[in-house]
């Protein structure tokens, strides 16, 4: 019996499993008004150790656009607070016929662990701690997709909490598979030497003014030990996307945020909505992104349907 397959990382998919994925993902948001429904009967299941609105929604929305029957664990309400293991959770899920499962935990190690003990179904990673996001940066990728057409030479500043970030690590590996600059900015107390090794820190106002995305994170205060702003005024006169740092974005240059966003700190509240902005947009790719990962963890629940138009034809 084959080993189910997972999604862990970006860094474990190759440009043309990306490229299939993103293929997928046009398809199903071409054909989001039918019901096709592959997987119906089916069941998968989402465990969230973290909070999560975006993407646990996401989730449960593609599954159920997929035709699977959702299962949606909480762990104040689990066997979790009576001390049961992650393995055990996940091996219970699996008896009562769950095929595939996205994790959100504030462990990375938790979610490798228990793919290399093999529950017997499918893990999506929907969020490891500070590691790891990849259908995130899917998603990401596919909305410059969309918007650009090409995506060799462009050119992303990813800026803010980059120490904190899962986001910018998945994204440093699927966005420079496809010829995108990366560049890091933010705060000197939230730089990052690993990921330093692999995209170039360059002043705020310079990622600014140069990129053709700007891509806001959010100032993860959670996660940090010490208090390093004294007012969200503060950060955001210092390294949030203001209006006036808006007017100085190349012709062309879009806005994102993966969220979620807080208004008035790491962006204005006049730019989340701005035509330049694509964070809703993002936000509903994310569903068409999702569908696309759960059928290719499934290896697909029928035969596919043709795909219309063309992806190349994008843009």
């Amino acid at each position: 019996m084959l080993k189910p397959a997972h999604l862990i990382d970006t860094k474990d998919l190759t440009k043309q499993e990306v490229e299939e994925i993103l293929e997928r993902a046009w398809f199903w948001e071409k054909n989001r008004e039918k019901q096709l429904m592959p997987f119906a009967g089916r069941f998968a299941a989402n465990l969230f150790f973290e909070p999560s609105t975006r993407t646990r929604f996401s989730f449960e929305v593609a599954e159920k656009k997929l035709g699977f029957h959702v299962l949606n664990f909480s762990e104040n309400h689990s066997s979790a607070v009576k001390g049961e293991s992650l393995y055990d959770t996940v091996k219970t899920l699996v008896s009562l016929g769950v095929e595939v499962i996205t994790i959100r935990h504030r462990d990375p190690e938790a979610i490798l662990e228990l793919v290399e003990r093999n529950p017997g179904c499918s893990i999506v990673n929907a969020g490891a701690g500070a590691l790891a996001h990849p259908t995130q940066s899917l998603l990401d990728l596919y909305t410059i997709k969309k918007h650009f057409g090409e995506l060799a030479g462009l050119q992303v500043a990813i800026v803010g909490d980059l120490a904190h970030s899962r986001v910018v690590r998945s994204n440093l590996w699927s966005m420079q598979k496809f010829g995108i600059q990366v560049i890091l900015s933010g705060p000197p107390e939230m730089r990052d030497p690993e990921l330093e090794r692999l995209a170039p820190y360059v002043p705020f106002e310079e990622a600014i003014e140069t990129a053709d995305v700007v891509m806001m994170l959010r100032v993860q205060l959670e996660r940090h030990e010490s208090k390093l702003f004294t007012s969200a005024e503060q950060y955001n006169q210092a390294y949030g996307l203001t209006l006036e740092r808006a007017k100085r974005m190349k012709p062309g240059a879009i806005i994102m945020h993966p969220g979620p966003f807080n208004r008035g700190v790491e962006i204005v509240d006049e730019l989340v909505e701005d035509s330049r902005s694509k964070i809703f947009e993002q936000k509903a790719n994310g569903v068409f992104v999702r569908m696309a990962v759960l059928e290719k963890v499934l290896q697909g629940g029928t035969e596919r349907e043709n795909i219309v138009e063309k992806w190349a034809s994008i843009g």
